[in-house]
């Protein structure tokens, strides 16, 4: 049985190295229990690159994730931007915004059900092509 592909959103990559995230230790934990290399989407890795407020310390653990291969980043192209602009439309009253979009975009080409994210009002209404719902990670944020 192949290894369950997991993508991961801005928020746990957020909250993975700023300690004062609300949901740090919670993402933490559910790092360490991902036993294959997370994938993401560029969009995604932009997010956070600046919600980490260009701390040093993070963005060099962010590119060092990619580096070692912990984390792949995940090709877009003329295609995909296609779908994410029905997406984008489709989902415009929740808002979507365009990295989600670009993960759920992924999600379907690349036939992956989980997603670890901390944004349950969206990941729990999107629904791509391929699956009624994604998986979310971590199952619970309380």
């Amino acid at each position: 049985m192949p290894a369950r592909r997991v993508l991961v959103d801005t928020g746990p990559l957020v909250a993975l190295f700023d300690a004062r995230d609300r949901h740090h230790a919670r993402v933490v934990e559910q790092w360490r229990r991902i036993t294959t290399p997370v994938e993401t989407v560029l969009p995604v890795l932009t997010e956070t690159l600046y919600l980490l407020d260009f701390s040093r310390t993070a963005v060099e653990a962010v590119f060092d994730l990619v580096e070692t291969g912990a984390m792949k980043v995940l090709p877009m192209d003329r295609v995909d931007l296609v779908r994410v602009r029905e997406l984008m439309m489709k989902y415009s009253d929740v808002p979507m915004d365009f990295a989600d979009a670009c993960l759920v975009r992924a999600a379907e080409r690349e036939l992956v059900v989980h997603v670890f994210t901390v944004d349950r009002r969206g990941f729990t209404v999107f629904a791509p092509k391929h699956v009624r719902r994604l998986k979310l990670l971590p199952a619970s944020l309380d």
